[in-house]
């Protein structure tokens, strides 16, 4: 089950819960007890695999701008 992360309008704590995607963007009781919560919007950070064909310390390349060669 996924974990979404909220902030809570009343006391101003974070917190996460697991709850199904269909009420992720339902309120989410904080530990404290308030309701008032709204859902904070996260971000996944994505790194490329390592190649063996690399030279060490240069970036694998793949994906993203420059990083595959698609920037002129």
């Amino acid at each position: 089950m996924p974990r979404y992360d909220y902030r809570c309008r009343t006391c101003d704590s974070t917190f996460e819960a697991s709850r199904p995607m269909s009420q992720a963007n339902d309120p989410a009781t904080c530990p404290n007890g308030h309701e008032n919560s709204v859902k904070l919007l996260t971000t996944v950070g994505l790194a490329g695999a390592v190649s063996s064909s690399a030279p060490a310390g240069e970036p694998a390349g793949g994906g993203g701008c420059c990083g595959g060669g698609c920037c002129g």
